[in-house]
């Protein structure tokens, strides 16, 4: 791993769709790969919208008129993507990871992890279900509740895709999906567990938790143009 080198960070404030992103993500990697550019982390939100990865099946789609569905090309089943989720796109070469996908996922998670305990979250993983987790009390019934999901791809060595925080969104939003294929968990947020945190809070923390984990410096760049 080569320590400190820096990684371009963008935050768009305005909701950007779906397709919109991916596309202008996908023109970034090409940058990247061509060495036109430098890494990036692309910090955004999406309005309502299903997403299908490569792993999704059609009986998890419990109904199909509620938002527009995406067939993507990242990994994994159905998701939501929606207003109060935090989205981060992370387009870096793993080249610098010794080419292992599963010590980038490996770190997506501890990247997840640190900053929800920071946060005043006690967070984990599941051997068996990708993302991230956490033990949610009501009243006294404890369940196991997905908090943030991963989902990635790799293009030439270079990422795509990211992970989802909730923070803020509808949780009902995501009843027309069976999210990642596990109809035996529900979701939760930030929220749902009782903070209110500012999502600025949230962002700073991710960010200087990403420079921990990766080794590398974060620059903050304006909002990235998406014509």
């Amino acid at each position: 791993m080569i320590n400190n080198r820096k990684i371009d960070y963008y935050k768009n404030s305005e909701p950007i769709e779906y397709l919109t992103a991916i596309n202008k993500m996908d023109e970034i990697v090409d940058n990247i790969i061509n060495g036109k550019t430098n890494e990036v982390l692309w910090f955004l939100e999406h309005p309502s919208v299903y997403t299908a990865g490569t792993s999704s099946k059609e009986k998890d789609l419990l109904n199909n008129g509620l938002f527009p569905i995406i067939q993507t090309g990242r990994g994994g089943q159905y998701t939501y993507h929606g207003p109060g989720q935090r989205v981060v796109y992370i387009m870096i070469n793993l080249a610098y990871y010794r080419k292992d996908i599963r010590q980038y996922v490996r770190y997506l998670e501890k990247w997840l992890i640190n900053s929800l305990f920071r946060l005043g979250i006690n967070a984990k993983t599941h051997c068996g279900r990708i993302g991230i987790w956490v033990d949610e009390k009501k009243e006294e019934l404890v369940q196991e509740k997905k908090i943030a999901a991963i989902g990635v791809r790799i293009r030439r060595w270079v990422s795509l895709h990211g992970i989802s925080l909730n923070i803020s969104p509808n949780l009902h939003n995501y009843q027309g999906i069976v999210p990642c294929g596990l109809n035996e968990y529900g979701v939760t947020s930030i929220k749902n567990l009782g903070l209110s945190l500012e999502t600025e809070l949230i962002d700073k923390i991710l960010i200087e938790e990403f420079e921990k984990i990766f080794k590398v410096f974060v620059e903050h760049k304006q909002e990235l143009n998406i014509r």
